[in-house]
């Protein structure tokens, strides 16, 4: 998983990996965000080879975020060849899906934009 103080522009990181790109914009201060630290390492481990975790601080890079439209948080979106493609957001801290299903809705998700290529 990369966290954004390790890539000086987010254009360059979308284009530094022909894997699709899921970024988390969390913040320190979000619960829910937290909540995300075992589901993403788990999403990372059985997925790293199909795709890259990329976290960021919705705070520090609030432009980053607004230019986004990121809320709630925790907000993930997917980027392949540098382009969003889809958005996984819940409203509600009870809705943050298990290590499972996310995992299942990303292959998903993938498997869908590998047909569309």
């Amino acid at each position: 998983m990369i966290v954004k103080d390790l890539f000086q522009n987010f254009e360059e990181l979308l284009s530094s990996t022909e894997l699709p790109i899921m970024v988390v914009f969390d913040a320190p201060w979000c619960g829910p965000s937290h909540l995300m630290d075992a589901i993403l390492k788990q999403v990372n481990s059985q997925m790293e080879q199909q795709l890259k975790i990329v976290r960021i601080n919705s705070e520090k890079d609030s432009d980053l975020a607004s230019r986004f439209q990121v809320h709630p948080l925790p907000t993930m979106l997917l980027f392949k060849n540098g382009q969003l493609v889809a958005r996984i957001e819940e409203e509600r801290t009870e809705n943050l899906m298990p290590a499972e299903r996310l995992v299942q809705r990303l292959q998903n998700l993938l498997s869908q934009l590998a047909v569309e290529d």
